[in-house]
C-alpha cells in the first residue's frame, strides 16, 4: 500500500531523456532452509522515469550457507536486461547479461545501531564480453522509535556501495542512499528512499521503494 501510494503522487516525466529522476522497483527475499542454509532471490525493476520506461530488468538468485549467526558465504546467479538509450534519440538497444557471483556477507551492532557488509565478486558475461568487478557494501540502519516490548518498526537505512573493476579504468560507479524504513512484521519491512549513483563522468538519481521478505 505504500509503494503504491507513493507512485500514485510521484511526477510522471513524459521524456526520460529530459530527466535524471528514475525509479527502483526492488524485491528482495530470503528463504532459511534450516539453522545453516538459505535461499536468496531478487527482483529490481528499474525505470528512467517514474514507471514504464524500462531501464534494467534484473533477476538474481542464490544459496547461501552461514558461518555462524551473522556471518554469511553465497554463491549466486544473476541475469540482467538493459534497456540503453543510444546517443540522444529515443531509440533503445537491448544488452544481455549473465553474471555469476560470490560473496560475504557480516552484521555487527555498535549500541542500537546496527551495520552490515557485505563483499562482493562478480563474473560477468556481457553479450560477448567477459569482465569481473568487485563490490563492497556497507549498510546502516538506525532505530527510530523505542518500545517497551523491544520492537522498533520504524527505523532510518542508509548504505554506500563502491564498485571497482578488475582492469582498466577501475572505479565502476558509487552508490549513496538514505531513506526510511518500517517492520512490518519479522518476515516483512519496507524502506522508502532516494539514492544517488554516479560514474567517472556522469550520475543519476533514483528514488528506491524495497520490500524485504524473510521467510
Amino acid at each position: 500500500m505504500v509503494a503504491l501510494t507513493f507512485l500514485l503522487v510521484l511526477p510522471v516525466f513524459v521524456n526520460a531523456q529530459d530527466s535524471d529522476l528514475g525509479n527502483w522497483l526492488i524485491y528482495i527475499g530470503n528463504k532459511k532452509l534450516n539453522s545453516k542454509w538459505n535461499i536468496h532471490n531478487e527482483v529490481q525493476y528499474r525505470n528512467y522515469n517514474a514507471i514504464g520506461d524500462l531501464e534494467q530488468l534484473l533477476i538474481r538468485t542464490g544459496v547461501g550457507y552461514n558461518l555462524s549467526d551473522n556471518n554469511n558465504i553465497l554463491l549466486g546467479y544473476g541475469y540482467i536486461l538493459s534497456e540503453n538509450y543510444s546517443g540522444d534519440t529515443d531509440d533503445k538497444v537491448s544488452v544481455n547479461e549473465h553474471r555469476i557471483f560470490q560473496q560475504f556477507t557480516t552484521k555487527q551492532k555498535i549500541g542500537k545501531v546496527g551495520l552490515s557488509h557485505r563483499y562482493r565478486f562478480e563474473q560477468r558475461f556481457v553479450e560477448d564480453d567477459f569482465k569481473m568487478r568487485l563490490r563492497y557494501f556497507l549498510g546502516i540502519n538506525i532505530p527510530l522509535q523505542y518500545k517497551e516490548d523491544g520492537k522498533n518498526p520504524l527505523y532510518l537505512s542508509m548504505y554506500n556501495e563502491i564498485f571497482l573493476n578488475t582492469e582498466s579504468a577501475v572505479f565502476d560507479r558509487n552508490r549513496v542512499f538514505g531513506g526510511l524504513g518500517y517492520k512490518f512484521s519479522k518476515t516483512l519491512r519496507l524502506e522508502l528512499g532516494y539514492m544517488n549513483q554516479f560514474f567517472e563522468h556522469s550520475g543519476r538519481d533514483q528514488i528506491n521503494i524495497i520490500a524485504f521478505v524473510n521467510l
